[in-house]
């Protein structure tokens, strides 16, 4: 048995197992608080109460009131059912497309690989958040708009991944083996080699929702996502920085919201990635 000094061992704990924890925990409880919205929430997010606007945390209000006099904790809760979705959406497409085609390029090779991963190459060359702003002003502002677009302008890392797992994956015994008792191409692709390539890309879906979701709130934030008074956490933020100074709860909790459920995935995904990986295991 290993003797770490009792430090590093804590450490080595929380650097593993911890973060699984917190980070499940993190996740667990914004997906159950999202799911349970309509059941949780004490008033209805986009009720008017014109006599209590801008109200301060209080027991009628738990976090306030905007300049409206909507309840903050209500339009929280069914803000997260917004990012969540829009995060589970988006990577759903993006895992999609990103699967496929680099199971093409990885198995096949040759020019297949040559033209899909020149189209890797050519949407890489666009900073994706520019380019996602660029299609949206020409669309209308939606939900269902901005989960498309999100979705197919994020695929390239997943291609890159799968493609690199596949080009290892068709060289092994198994592969030759299933290929010599007569499988096909796709039955080799779906059933020997893409059960084998799907870890890295489980950490990538992981890390990939944070990152949707900071997206569609930049998004919202500037106008061009979730459309008022439908509730996000991104057109909180833009409600509340006109009156930052007098109210700051408005911004501050959603604000709070983002940054525990990005960190949540993040931490899920790193850690998934160190127990999942046998790269990085000592």
């Amino acid at each position: 048995m290993s003797r770490l000094p009792l430090h590093r061992r804590w450490l080595h704990c929380l650097s593993r197992r911890g973060m699984l924890s917190l980070g499940l925990a993190i996740v667990a409880s914004m997906s159950l608080a999202a799911l349970l919205a309509p059941w949780l929430a004490p008033y209805d997010p986009t009720a008017l109460h014109l006599q209590s606007i801008l109200q301060p945390p209080s027991a009628a209000f738990p976090l306030g009131t905007d300049a409206l006099g909507r309840d903050v904790l209500s339009r929280l809760l069914y803000g997260a059912r917004v990012s969540l979705w829009v995060g589970f959406v988006a990577v759903t497409i993006s895992i999609a497309i990103g699967v496929v085609l680099g199971l093409l390029a990885g198995y096949f090779g040759g020019l297949v690989d040559e033209i899909i991963m020149r189209g890797v190459d050519v949407m890489l060359c666009f900073p994706s958040f520019f380019l996602i702003l660029a299609v949206i002003a020409f669309l209308e502002p939606s939900l269902t708009n901005i989960m498309i677009v999100i979705g197919l302008t994020s695929w390239m890392g997943v291609a890159r991944l799968v493609r690199a797992e596949t080009l290892s994956l068709r060289e092994r015994d198994f592969v030759a083996a299933a290929r010599l008792s007569g499988s096909g191409d796709r039955r080799i692709m779906l059933i020997h080699i893409l059960p084998n390539a799907l870890t890295p890309v489980l950490v990538s879906a992981t890390l990939g929702i944070a990152g949707a979701i900071l997206v569609e709130s930049s998004l919202s934030f500037l106008g061009l996502g979730v459309q008022p008074p439908d509730p996000s956490w991104g057109n909180m933020l833009m409600e509340g920085k006109d009156v930052l100074e007098i109210a700051p709860w408005l911004s501050l909790y959603p604000g709070l919201a983002i940054l525990i459920t990005v960190l949540g995935y993040n931490l899920l995904g790193e850690s998934l990635r160190d127990t999942l990986d046998p790269r990085l295991k000592k």
